[in-house]
């Protein structure tokens, strides 16, 4: 071989080693693609789902705004207390005596002290419901339309009342039985008490007989009634 030769064969020896040591060593790696890398990657581990996180969550999300719960409070049913209607206007007490004895004795009104006179002199001596329909009576007049409007004029009318002297009318107070005709006119002019006679116009002492073609109400004490 001649010496041309030999040194070309040294040469492709040594070209051949360095190739050979180029593939091992860590200096000449052959770089391999990031996408290849991470495809490996994927299918190498298991796929786990992940939810991203966005910056501060808690206070980018809605806050619940709870509402106050309403309650309605139902009202229970009310039952309606009928009202007392007192059909008689005596229901108020227990009897006239009662009525009678709960007026006061005062009197400020020229009306009433005509009422107690002819409660007084008509009927004093005789019982409560007796006294009841004289007052009753004159009271009655004065709503009839055929005699005087007020109570002192029905009294001092001509004829009509034989206490009546002059047009005036007489007074008893401080005389016995005078605080019971004026409590008697209390209660007849307020229609505390439904007396027997409470429609009667005239009456007359049971000793006379006039033959009034008039209808009788009724007979109370020593009075008749009439309509």
């Amino acid at each position: 071989m001649s010496l041309f030769a030999r040194a070309a064969s040294a040469a492709a020896v040594t070209l051949c080693a360095a190739l050979l040591l180029g593939t091992t060593s860590p200096g000449f790696a052959q770089e391999v693609p990031s996408a290849h890398v991470s495809t490996l990657n994927a299918l190498a581990l298991p796929q786990v789902p992940m939810t991203p996180t966005a910056p501060d969550a808690a206070a980018a999300a809605p806050q619940a705004r709870f509402q106050p719960a309403v309650i309605q409070t139902v009202q229970p049913l009310l039952t309606a207390t009928p009202a007392v209607v007192q059909d008689d206007a005596d229901e108020g007490y227990d009897s006239l005596a009662d009525a009678v004895a709960d007026q006061s004795a005062g009197l400020d009104d020229a009306e009433m002290r005509c009422l107690a006179a002819g409660v007084y002199f008509e009927s004093k001596g005789e019982p409560l419901t007796g006294q009841l329909a004289v007052a009753q009576t004159i009271i009655n007049r004065t709503k009839s339309g055929r005699f005087p409007k007020s109570i002192c004029g029905v009294l001092t009318q001509a004829g009509q009342f034989s206490f009546v002297r002059g047009g005036n009318v007489p007074t008893a107070e401080g005389r016995a039985g005078w605080q019971t005709a004026v409590a008697v006119a209390k209660v007849a002019a307020n229609d505390l008490w439904d007396g027997a006679a409470d429609k009667a116009l005239y009456f007359h002492a049971r000793r006379v007989s006039p033959g009034w073609r008039a209808t009788k109400v009724a007979a109370i004490g020593n009075h008749v009634f009439y309509r």
